[in-house]
């Protein structure tokens, strides 16, 4: 007999859906949504008393199909995409995996730097197109080395940036809300700088904030206006934090060099003119996306699952919504 259901309604990749199901326990029934419409998760929710989530949106009217669900466990850090509030007046427990992406996200976000400066797109393009110009490189592109870069948000993610950032000989400044104690700055060889302070000086600005109320559009049309001419912005966080129209003219007449994205205001973008520049690098919001840390990851979900069933406190930096606990036997 089962002594819990979990739902699944995110459309994972066949290596990622078998190993969830593999580190589960024998006793765990897991329903997976069919296919991605709102009827198949309704479906997979209905009676469920668990669910895993990673990118799909649980809005009110999905929570409403699962009158038994107790606890959402989000397989990343970000949960503005869950009905928050609606999860709070039921009683619905919901938790995150605070950290569980730092490093993947960290490296993706160097990588995007890199290929930015280097404009690796359009490099691959026009050599596979037979366009063998070094010297029209030459001209245009930049190495790190010398340049400031501003990290904007300095968890779990911006720290590991910092740190993936020490070989480089760059100047790393940093903007959080809750600033460092003196030894991690120290130890990351980092300064702390105002917001409004950090963003001109900046060569590269690096985006590391959840999307909240208090930062959406954060990097409005007023601060990219006063970012350095020629600089860079680096987006592995949220598409919200940014407006998008105020980058793509600024990157169209020239105040920006590039922009890298992993993340937009609507996903997927279709449409966006941010995706027609050839100062822009996209890519699908998977900077956490590897799957030498998704077997971690989903440890780490089973663990706050079985603390829940228990009635057990979860890691503090993890809860959401406080849950309450299970409503059914064992």
């Amino acid at each position: 007999m089962s002594d819990l259901t979990l739902a699944i309604i995110d459309p994972f990749h066949p290596r990622i859906a078998e190993t969830i199901a593999q580190a589960l326990p024998a006793t765990w029934n897991l329903r997976v949504a069919a296919d991605r419409g709102i009827e198949a998760h309704k479906e997979a929710f209905a009676p469920a008393e668990v669910a895993f989530v990673m990118a799909t949106p649980v809005p009110a009217d999905l929570l409403a199909a699962a009158p038994r669900l107790g606890f959402i466990q989000k397989l990343g850090a970000g949960v503005d995409r869950i009905d928050l509030e609606t999860c709070a007046a039921r009683g619905i427990g919901v938790a995150r995996l605070n950290a569980g992406n730092a490093v993947p996200v960290a490296e993706h976000t160097l990588m995007l730097m890199l290929a930015a400066c280097r404009r690796l797109p359009v490099l691959d393009r026009d050599t596979r197109a037979g366009r063998w110009d070094k010297e029209a490189c030459r001209g245009v592109n930049r190495h790190m080395k010398g340049k400031t870069i501003g990290i904007v948000g300095f968890g779990a993610i911006g720290r590991a940036l910092a740190t993936l950032l020490q070989g480089f000989g760059v100047e790393i400044l940093y903007y959080d809300p809750v600033r460092a104690p003196g030894e991690v700055e120290a130890a990351l060889r980092v300064r702390y700088a105002e917001l409004n302070d950090l963003i001109p000086q900046a060569d590269i600005l690096s985006l590391h904030l959840p999307l909240l109320p208090e930062t959406r559009g954060l990097i409005d049309a007023g601060r990219i206006a006063a970012m350095k001419p020629g600089a860079i912005l680096v987006n592995c966080a949220r598409g919200g934090l940014v407006d998008e129209a105020a980058l793509a003219a600024a990157l169209e007449r020239g105040h920006l060099f590039g922009a890298a994205l992993d993340a937009f205001s609507q996903e997927p973008p279709a449409g966006n003119p941010l995706l027609g520049l050839e100062q822009t690098i996209v890519t699908p919001h998977c900077a956490g996306a590897t799957i030498d840390n998704f077997a971690s990851l989903v440890q780490r979900a089973i663990a706050n699952t079985r603390c829940w069933l228990a009635g057990e406190a979860l890691p503090p930096s993890d809860v959401v919504v406080p849950p309450r606990r299970r409503p059914v036997a064992a």
